[in-house]
């Protein structure tokens, strides 16, 4: 249902190179100010971008962006592997909502929030 999810940051290059290396994924579309990070251009995608009004990029206040893990282990590896990249905790690991929910929450180098989840 979502084609794509957009993140304003400061520095464009750094962090394609975040995306990118966190997802094993590639610049699928690169217009300057403005580049989707994927696997394919047909599945959803997270932007990255310059803000439009050249004005500082900002965090909405609980605004965050989800990605499935696929399994506990895997929002394990991926919040592993987004600590590795340079983000900061924002939440350990662990079972929420009566262990229905299992996440992990991490913020990137621009203080965007993101979650990597399993339903279990």
């Amino acid at each position: 249902m979502i084609g794509y999810t957009t993140l304003g940051v400061k520095d464009l290059d750094a962090a394609k190179k975040f995306y990118t290396e966190l997802f094993d994924a590639e610049v699928l579309v690169d217009v300057g100010r403005l580049a989707m990070i994927g696997k394919d251009i047909a599945e959803p995608k997270i932007a990255v971008c310059t803000p439009f009004n050249e004005e500082a990029p900002s965090v909405g206040n609980g605004t965050m962006v989800a990605f499935p893990g696929g399994s506990r282990e895997g929002a394990d590896a991926l919040y592993n592997k987004a600590i590795s990249l340079g983000a900061t905790c924002d939440g350990k690991p662990g079972s929420r909502i009566d262990g229905v929910f299992y996440g992990a929450y991490v913020k990137d180098a621009d203080g965007n929030k993101l979650c990597f989840f399993d339903f279990s």
